[in-house]
């Protein structure tokens, strides 16, 4: 017995960038906990968040929402992950790692709002 969202390649995708972008934030410096860490911890947990939640709506409309919030987080991790590039807290290899793997994660999830968007 499962959660219709945990069959979600979208869903498990967000769950594993999640927990990369957690790994990640250890290496930053004990200044950024309560900054930079936090909300790009947030971000990223947001959109495995948003995914499950919205898979719980009755409407199309309702979960389109919700995963227009995910997009949006994950655009977030993106601007974060710059921040953490201009600051020197990673180099440019986790960088583009990262941010590739957000890019894939984005074309996937948007695909996937256009295609609930347009089910009836």
């Amino acid at each position: 017995m499962s959660f219709k969202f945990e069959k979600l390649i979208i869903w498990q995708k967000a769950m594993d960038f999640g927990e990369e972008i957690n790994l990640m934030t250890s290496n930053f410096p004990q200044k950024e906990i309560y900054n930079l860490s936090s909300q790009i911890m947030r971000a990223s947990d947001s959109i495995a968040l948003n995914i499950a939640e919205g898979s719980i709506e009755q409407s199309n409309a309702e979960y389109n929402r919700f995963l227009g919030y995910s997009v949006r987080s994950l655009a977030e991790v993106v601007t974060c992950l710059h921040k953490a590039k201009r600051r020197n807290y990673i180099e440019e290899d986790e960088f583009s790692k990262n941010y590739d793997a957000a890019f894939n994660l984005m074309n996937m999830m948007i695909a996937f709002k256009n295609k609930v968007k347009n089910a009836n």
